[in-house]
């Protein structure tokens, strides 16, 4: 999803060409297929799908170790717990596992699948039930608990957060597989998407402000190294050693634009390291990089990740409501992803049938990461597809190898554990930036719309001011919703402080009930973007890349085949 855009240059720009056919624009795309490397369904030798596949996996780090950082205090994990370094190692196993079912069996786009921070809003908002707080004591170290109860403590609110995520992605994986992801497109509109993606962003301010208080002059530094790398040096290029054309070759890599998060973890992490060493900071500085060294020693070389290493997860309404709205986010900014993906791996736009198998995989990925106990969900992640264009490589198979490298790394958890030297300030400066691109990448919809006209300022406005004034009202007051019954008393409770979910269904039901024209709610350019509008001749374009590598055959011969919208045989018309 979108909620990793910050740092490339993707666009989410149709990559259909309108119905009266722009022929400049079809120029353009046969320019850029042409000059790739790798087109999608090409096979590099082994050895350089291993280096690629790498370098996908650095580039999609730097998010994904971020997460664990939110979620481990909210789970009233401490930092001297080992099981840190165990959900780290989960996440990265998970996300091994969905981008090999995405990349073989979902889209069949070379796309990375990894964790999302548009579950973290729900997930904050469930775990501020009175029920799960943490006891007192526990994070301070103020109260004496044994391990057996540090362990049951979180545990159980893990289980929460699994059953809630499992639940919730069965609708992501229902609207996929039947095909209905099309039909909501119609009605979920730049307006709906807008406010809810940019609550994103702004309602974590809290976790990156938590972040930095160890040492504000660490965090501002690691923002100002950011910047540097993803903005002012993005077009900087330095010779380095390639292999391209059955030989070694030294070729300009503009690695600046391409890792600049882990660019700027490794810099900041060697001069916190600098610090620590030379004692230039006292004991008790969150910038100190041997506070969970001994972590590290105590961490098992190897542990392989498996379902319900936590325990059975547990089901509740209020956990399961909230964490809809997550999931409805994620799997509507994934479409423009898969948009751009195709456009940059040298593919045709993707046909219907491909954006609901990979809408359904996305949902079966997130019921697999609640199994697992990732306590976060998977979706599309646009940096690499920014990688891509880069590169210029987009072959399907050097994703599978990047996929094999997370898993490998998944299983490695003495390696997961290193990151727990990483210093809070250094992750909190990450986030006062990632989570501002979070918010722009919401507020860039806006694009589609016409914001001359005052209809949609008051969708827009209210929505967003509204989404942060009931969720802290409701957070200050929290006895005031008395329905007489407790479990809807805590599904509105739930809901009512996620903020993602306010703005989303304001702007949706303000945009959908006001009138207005097609035009001046961005709905054309909106529709054009999602492949809605297309002819069914230019949507079933049936290419041999969205294909599904096995029984393709069998399921020619069968007439129910072109009525299952996720089978490359359907037939939209039908």
């Amino acid at each position: 999803m979108s909620d990793n855009h910050g740092f490339s240059d993707v666009e989410a720009k149709s990559a259909v060409p309108d119905k009266d056919g722009d022929t400049e624009e079809i120029t353009n795309k046969r320019k850029a297929s042409d000059d790739l490397l790798y087109k999608i369904d090409d096979v590099p030798p082994w050895y350089t799908c291993c280096f690629l596949g790498l370098q996908h996996y650095l580039t999609m780090f730097g998010s994904t170790v971020s997460i664990p950082f939110i979620l481990c205090p909210l789970l009233c994990v401490r930092e001297d717990d080992p099981a840190r370094g165990y959900i780290i190692s989960t996440i990265f196993f998970v996300s091994g596992l969905v981008t090999l079912l995405q990349s073989t069996f979902g889209c069949r786009l070379p796309i990375i699948q990894g964790g999302t921070f548009s579950f973290l809003v729900p997930t904050i908002a469930i775990l501020s039930l009175p029920e799960l707080q943490c006891p007192t004591g526990l994070m301070d170290g103020t109260s004496e608990f044994s391990s057996e109860e540090k362990e049951e403590i979180w545990h159980i609110r893990m289980r929460e957060i699994q059953g809630a995520i499992c639940v919730a992605s069965i609708f992501q994986l229902v609207i996929g597989y039947t095909g209905l992801i099309g039909l909501m497109l119609r009605y979920i509109t730049p307006l709906t998407i807008t406010p809810s993606v940019t609550m994103i962003g702004v309602s974590l301010f809290g976790a990156a402000s938590h972040n930095c208080e160890g040492n504000w002059g660490v965090a501002i530094l690691t923002i100002v190294v950011m910047t540097l790398c993803s903005q002012y040096l993005r077009n900087i290029t330095i010779p380095l050693p390639l292999w391209k054309d059955g030989k070694m070759t030294i070729s300009p890599v503009p690695v600046f634009k391409l890792f600049p998060i882990l660019i700027t973890i490794l810099v900041m992490w060697g001069f916190c390291a600098i610090l620590t060493v030379s004692g230039a900071i006292s004991e008790d500085n969150g910038a100190r990089t041997d506070r969970n060294l001994e972590l590290v020693y105590k961490a098992a070389w190897f542990r392989f990740p498996y379902p319900f290493q936590w325990g059975v997860p547990t089901v509740s309404a209020a956990g399961v409501f909230g964490m809809v709205a997550g999931v409805l986010a994620s799997a509507i900014e994934s479409v423009g992803d898969y948009y751009a993906c195709a456009r940059l791996s040298g593919a045709p736009p993707p046909p219907v049938h491909a954006i609901n198998r990979g809408i359904g995989t996305e949902g079966l990925g997130c019921i697999l990461a609640g199994l697992w106990g990732t306590g976060n969900g998977t979706t599309s992640y646009s940096e690499n597809i920014g990688a891509i264009g880069v590169t210029k490589v987009g072959s399907r198979r050097v994703i599978q190898w990047g996929a094999a490298i997370m898993l490998g790394f998944g299983m490695f958890s003495k390696f997961g554990s290193c990151f727990l030297t990483i210093p809070t300030p250094i992750v909190g400066g990450i986030f006062c930036v990632m989570f501002g691109m979070i918010a722009a990448v919401g507020l860039s919809n806006l694009q589609f719309v016409d914001l001359n006209s005052t209809r949609n300022l008051f969708v827009l406005g209210f929505s967003i001011f509204f989404s942060l004034v009931l969720p802290q009202w409701m957070k200050q007051n929290p006895g005031l919703v008395l329905t007489g019954s407790d479990k809807v008393d805590q599904i509105l409770k739930v809901l009512l402080e996620t903020s993602m979910f306010v703005g989303g269904f304001l702007g949706f039901f303000l945009d959908n009930t006001i009138p207005g024209t097609p035009e001046e709610r961005g709905l054309i350019a909106w529709n054009a973007q999602h492949g809605v509008n297309d002819s069914d001749e230019g949507a079933e374009f049936q290419a041999k890349c969205y294909d599904l590598p096995l029984g393709m055959d069998y399921l020619r011969n069968q007439k129910w085949a072109q009525y299952v919208p996720f089978l490359p045989t359907f037939k939209k018309n039908k």
